[in-house]
């Protein structure tokens, strides 16, 4: 698999589910946001989902057979775009390619743990005794909810403190430019 490629700064958090990779990343999104950072997310689900509901506009059209479908209002927009090989999930590089590069200045990504950029690993021993850092070389930190045993050689964050990864985040990636 090729390393992703990306004019925005993108860093990745994986972990087991049940970590708590969304709570995590709505609490560093507004800090984030606070040093006046533009914040872009993609987010990887192992499901189907709608985002518009049946008996809406915009649902209707998509489920007639439109392959893209755009809605747009005065506060926001949102293109859905059917997957034609709905066998295999769209790549992380394709997804950041959809983005408005322009109006972001950092990628979050939730998920796409095969993929190969940045990742911070969260971990908790509640949830699960393997480390991914060992085994994924794109690891470049681990926050932990402990005092567990990890090798010095990959920074440790506190995953309680999100005012410390969002500090590692703007220290290592966004200020890396």
């Amino acid at each position: 698999m090729a390393k992703i490629k990306s004019k925005i700064p993108i860093i990745g958090f994986s972990a087991y589910s049940g970590t708590g990779k969304t709570t995590l990343l709505t609490s560093i999104i507004p800090i984030l946001k606070q040093h006046s950072y533009r914040v872009g997310m993609i987010k990887h689900a192992h499901h189907q989902f709608d985002i518009d509901h049946p008996g809406k506009d915009s649902y209707e059209l998509r489920k007639a057979g439109a392959d893209q479908m755009l809605i747009a209002s005065s506060n926001r927009w949102a293109l859905m775009v059917e997957n034609s090989n709905s066998e295999s999930n769209p790549s992380l590089q394709k997804l950041i390619e959809q983005l408005d590069s322009s109006s972001i200045d950092i990628i979050l990504v939730e998920g796409f743990k095969a993929e190969q950029f940045p990742k911070i690993e969260l971990h908790r021993s509640t949830v699960s005794s393997e480390y991914m850092y060992l085994t994924d070389k794109n690891i470049i930190a681990i926050a932990l909810d402990g005092n567990e045993a990890v090798s010095d050689e990959i920074p440790h964050l506190d995953i309680n403190n999100p005012h410390q990864v969002a500090d590692f985040i703007i220290e290592t990636i966004l200020n890396k430019q």
